[in-house]
This record gives structure tokens, C-alpha cells and sequence, in this order.
């Protein structure tokens, strides 16, 4: 039996091979879709963008232009300088958006089929303790 990490390093390599084919279906990459969906949420400017995600202001930046280039999202200046941009989701993102999500949701419904809801909470109970231990190992260093 392969040690737990390594099996969670091996399930977590298959899960996003699966939904990189999924967001390729619709012309994005996961982190393009992770980003339209920070968006349909309300996330309309780059600081709230880059506070939700966690990711730096030029990974941001190219994302965002990838996908205004793509057609997925608009911007629109605002403030009276207009220097500040607000983004929002087009038709086109809405409709990816919701392919992307209507796969991964059958995806993980296929993958959990033949789990009881017992297996499933239990599943959950482990992994928020794997995090906890992991997080508490991170703040010691």
C-alpha cells in the first residue's frame, strides 16, 4: 500500500488531469476558470481578484487578459481617473462558466457513486485534520 501522502499526490494528479480536459472543452485553463468563477462571485476588481486568489498582481494580470482576449470577461474603467478597472463575466464566460461547472459536478458525482454518505463524511473529517496537521507544520517553520 503506497504511503497516504503519495496517494493523495497520485489522486490529486488524476483529478486535475481530468478537469484540465474539461476546461479545455471550453478554449480555458483551470486557473482561468478558478478566476471567472472568483468573478461570477463578485469579485469585480484586480485588488479583490488578487486577495481572493492569492495570486500575484502579474499572474493576475496576464489571466485576465487571456481571458478578455478569449472574450470571457469585460472591463470597464471607473473612478474619476478612470485607472481603476472593473471586471465583469460576458455571456460567453457565464456559458463556459457553466459547462465547467456542470462537468465537474458529474465528474466528482462519478467519482463518489459508489461511496455511502458515511465514507464521504468520513473522507471529510480526515482531510480537514490532514489540513489542520499540514497548516500547524507550516507555522512552525
Amino acid at each position: 500500500m503506497k504511503p497516504s501522502l503519495s496517494a493523495l499526490q497520485d489522486s490529486e494528479k488524476i483529478h486535475r488531469t481530468q478537469l484540465l480536459a474539461i476546461t479545455k472543452m471550453q478554449q480555458l485553463t483551470i486557473a482561468e476558470w478558478q478566476l471567472l468563477a472568483n468573478l461570477d462571485q463578485g469579485y469585480t476588481t484586480q485588488e479583490q481578484l488578487a486577495s481572493a486568489t492569492e495570486l500575484d498582481t502579474s499572474t493576475l494580470s496576464r489571466q485576465l487578459k487571456s481571458l478578455g482576449n478569449k472574450e470571457m470577461i469585460d472591463k470597464e474603467a471607473t473612478g474619476r481617473d478612470h485607472r481603476q478597472l472593473i471586471y465583469s463575466v460576458t455571456p460567453a464566460g457565464n456559458a463556459a462558466l457553466t459547462a465547467i461547472n456542470t462537468a465537474a459536478e458529474k465528474l466528482t458525482e462519478q467519482v463518489f457513486d459508489k461511496w455511502t454518505d458515511e465514507e464521504k463524511n468520513l473522507l471529510q473529517i480526515l482531510l480537514n485534520r490532514l489540513e489542520t496537521s499540514l497548516s500547524r507544520l507550516s507555522q512552525i517553520e
